[in-house]
């Protein structure tokens, strides 16, 4: 028999349609009066009559770049939060970068829905292996687990042997992190001869997971659902099963609205179409009203065969610009514009993002002359907080204006 985290899981569409939609006016209007930048935003918009999602339809998508742009005018934040509720909370700082608040309250991030939809429960030992450090992923799974009654051991990334001999002593149930990182801990494991089979959920998030990928940790015994999350908004849809075995898309989290764009429009496209996925919140503390997240996906038409009634995604289908997430975190043409600018002998450069196994990798190729290859992969960590290699290349590199080359094959 199937559980469900809460009834609002399986109530009604149009109820559930209905409930956001009535909530609309009143938010928005609101939200303007504590938020100076979603007030700047959204100037010349009658707040009060959207009350429909063709109304909705009507605002402005918040693009990231916007987002940034008026965080380096009105730091940190751009006067999008309500800072007077955000006492005794976190700040964080993503690649770009970008500032994020933690709000206020239990599961802030609405994690735990997911979490108990990866098979999670209460009494839970988890390893959580996404970063503590500056961004908000590890502690957004830890605010949830524990939420979900779960104890978490903050493992963070890296320290690989430590990880596995403190996983071996204390036994975690599940492990939730980046989807290739468990490959890296239960490989490690066999080679240090430690018993991992402890670990027999995970729930996943910050790459892809491919499905030779899943097949392999199913025939490690770890049954292994993804969640699609953002550093500004938290999950916005999870994977959910049936019989074991992961349904199609992911169902969009309860609370939010969700629509598909145009990419670099503010264009609703017809169910079923691919486009850029954009989201409404109703966090009073961070109010994003059709929040663009760059994220390529379309809508599911038919219903869960898990019984939760909210749309579907079909998940990350690609960038709707070149950002791109690599091990968790977002890389983008600004940062490879930055690395230029550091030495002024690269006449051009594109970072190509590539796997080799199950890991991410990043090549940045540069064209110039007498260039210090050790020093660029320096700025290249330093800038981006992620390890990758520099290589000269001998013809010039093509002037199609792609600065960030995801050649990754998700299809594998």
């Amino acid at each position: 028999m199937t559980e469900y985290f809460d009834d609002t899981e399986i109530r009604d569409p149009a109820q559930r349609e209905s409930a956001l939609l009535d909530q609309l006016p009143d938010f928005l209007l609101s939200a303007i009066t504590k938020s100076s930048g979603l007030n700047s935003h959204l100037q010349g918009h009658d707040l009060s009559g959207v009350r429909s999602r063709e109304a909705l339809a009507k605002l402005p998508v918040l693009r990231k770049p916007v987002l940034m742009e008026a965080q380096s005018r009105n730091p940190p934040y751009g006067g999008f939060a309500d800072e007077s509720v955000l006492n005794g909370t976190r700040i964080f700082m993503s690649p770009g970068p970008v500032w994020e608040p933690q709000p206020p309250g239990i599961d802030p991030w609405q994690i735990a829905r997911s979490l108990f939809a990866a098979g999670l429960r209460a009494g839970d030992r988890v390893h959580n292996a996404l970063s503590y450090h500056m961004t908000p992923g590890g502690i957004m799974l830890d605010e949830g687990a524990r939420a979900l009654g779960c104890q978490v051991f903050p493992a963070g990334i890296g320290n690989t042997e430590q990880q596995v001999e403190a996983a071996a002593t204390y036994r975690p149930d599940a492990y939730i992190g980046t989807p290739d990182y468990l490959k890296t801990i239960l490989d490690r494991a066999l080679d240090m001869n430690a018993d991992l089979s402890c670990i027999k959920r995970a729930l996943v998030s910050g790459g892809a997971l491919f499905p030779a990928m899943r097949d392999e940790y199913r025939n490690r015994g770890v049954q292994v659902l993804q969640a699609y999350a953002t550093a500004d908004i938290g999950v916005i849809a999870y994977e959910t099963e049936t019989a074991g075995l992961a349904n199609p898309g992911m169902i969009v989290s309860e609370n939010l609205i969700v629509e598909i764009v145009r990419p670099g429009t503010d264009e609703v496209v017809p169910v079923g179409e691919v486009g850029e996925l954009v989201v409404t919140t109703f966090n009073a503390a961070y109010p994003l009203v059709r929040f663009g997240t760059g994220d390529l996906t379309k809508l599911l038409e038919e219903p869960s065969p898990c019984g939760r009634t909210n749309m579907r995604i079909a998940g990350w289908m690609g960038r709707a610009d070149q950002r791109t997430k690599v091990k968790g975190m977002f890389v983008d043409p600004r940062q490879v514009a930055r690395v230029q600018a550091a030495h002024s002998g690269i006449r051009r450069a594109r970072l190509v993002v590539g796997r080799e196994g199950a890991a991410d990798t990043l090549t940045l190729l540069v064209e110039g002359e007498a260039l210090d290859t050790t020093a660029i992969e320096q700025s290249l960590s330093d800038i981006m907080r992620l390890k990758g290699q520099v290589r000269m290349v001998s013809e010039p590199l093509p002037n199609d204006g792609i600065v960030v080359a995801d050649e990754r094959d998700y299809s594998e």
